[in-house]
């Protein structure tokens, strides 16, 4: 009997938990404080912006192009010789 008690006790606990996170989510109040809280985190960022020193571009002609001479002298590896050849 007891038993029983104390898991209705546990889940009127868990409900009554829920109904009143939900209650205060869904407030009116909650959703003032929520949207004067971003509204300053706005103006805030706005300010800093404000105050942030521009730079000026220093990348101007950093790309060299180089021409392909077309010669390719790269040697041609098999990957079984490789591993089969005793040179070193």
């Amino acid at each position: 009997m007891i038993k029983e008690f104390k898991y209705l006790f546990f889940i009127l606990t868990i409900f009554l938990f829920i109904c009143l996170t939900l209650k205060y989510y869904f407030s009116d109040v909650n959703k003032k404080k929520s949207y004067k809280s971003l509204n300053n985190l706005n103006e805030k960022i706005h300010t800093y912006t404000k105050k942030l020193p521009l730079l000026n571009s220093d990348t101007n002609n950093i790309v060299k192009y180089v021409e392909n001479t077309g010669t390719n002298n790269k040697k041609k590896y098999n990957f079984w010789k490789l591993l089969t050849s005793d040179e070193k």
